[in-house]
């Protein structure tokens, strides 16, 4: 895979991270925003990052990882990838882009049962052991 395609979807949240941010002012909602934002994309790239070479853009099981964050999040890069939009849109002050994130993980929800349907054909019980074990 490409390295950029990688990081695109980092690239994307950044360029709207800049929108949110230009077109608001600072105070005490915009310190509480960027702080969920900056804790939401720190662990959304250390989750992609721990996922190493088994990250995909289409569902595929390459190896089951299951240290770091997926110790206990099977899907930490959806997780926190919403905890950081969550953290922009406090941040802008649109809080109407909060009520996006459900239909965000309704979406998000049709990719991971894809992949779960992956992951249980191809490591099977060490899957279904896993997943009793994790949260999301």
């Amino acid at each position: 895979m490409k390295r950029w395609l990688y990081w695109l979807d980092l690239l994307f949240f950044l360029y709207f991270a800049y929108w949110a941010i230009r077109f608001s002012t600072w105070g005490p909602r915009m310190a509480v925003g960027v702080t969920i934002a900056a804790i939401g994309v720190a662990l959304w790239i250390t989750a992609r990052i721990q996922l190493g070479r088994s990250f995909s853009v289409s569902a595929q099981a390459r190896e089951l990882v299951t240290s770091g964050l997926y110790r206990r999040f099977r899907n930490p890069i959806y997780t926190f990838s919403l905890v950081g939009f969550a953290g922009m849109m406090i941040a802008a002050g649109w809080w109407w882009g909060l009520l996006l994130i459900p239909g965000a993980y309704a979406m998000q929800s049709v990719r991971i049962r894809n992949e779960e349907k992956v992951l249980e054909q191809a490591f099977g019980e060490k899957y279904r052991v896993y997943r009793a074990g994790t949260w999301m």
